[in-house]
């Protein structure tokens, strides 16, 4: 168990670098800006950091991954802690993945919230 513990810490950090990146997005957009356009953003960047990185999906998506990779452990090494092991790691990249897609969502809302604005966002 000891090594398991030190699986936590890298799942741990990422969210923590996570944690407000979808939400300090840019947008590109195409054509010229208004006056308002500083202020749009931050309320889009507001909006989107209001959504959580971690979620109901969260949980399914960590369990599944740690079912995943705990069946492939027992199948190919049927050892107690090579199969405990994988799934934690499988938990732990369920976790860091739904963290990363909850990121590009925060991103996307700001997109959809610029363009409900009246911006012509790009990308």
């Amino acid at each position: 168990m000891r090594s398991g513990k030190y699986m936590v810490i890298p799942v741990v950090l990422l969210i923590a670098a996570c944690q407000n990146t979808g939400a300090n997005y840019t947008p590109v957009i195409d054509g010229p800006v208004n006056p308002n356009y500083n202020y749009d953003l931050a309320q889009c960047r507001q909006l989107a950091a209001s959504q959580p990185m971690l979620n109901g999906d969260t949980a399914m998506t960590s369990a599944a991954t740690a079912g995943v990779a705990a069946a492939g452990t027992a199948v190919i090494s049927n050892k107690g802690h090579n199969v405990r092991n994988a799934g934690l790691v499988g938990a732990l990249a369920g976790v860091g993945a739904s963290a990363l897609q909850n990121n590009q969502n925060r991103e996307s809302i700001i997109a959809n919230c610029m363009r409900g604005r009246g911006y012509r966002v790009v990308g």
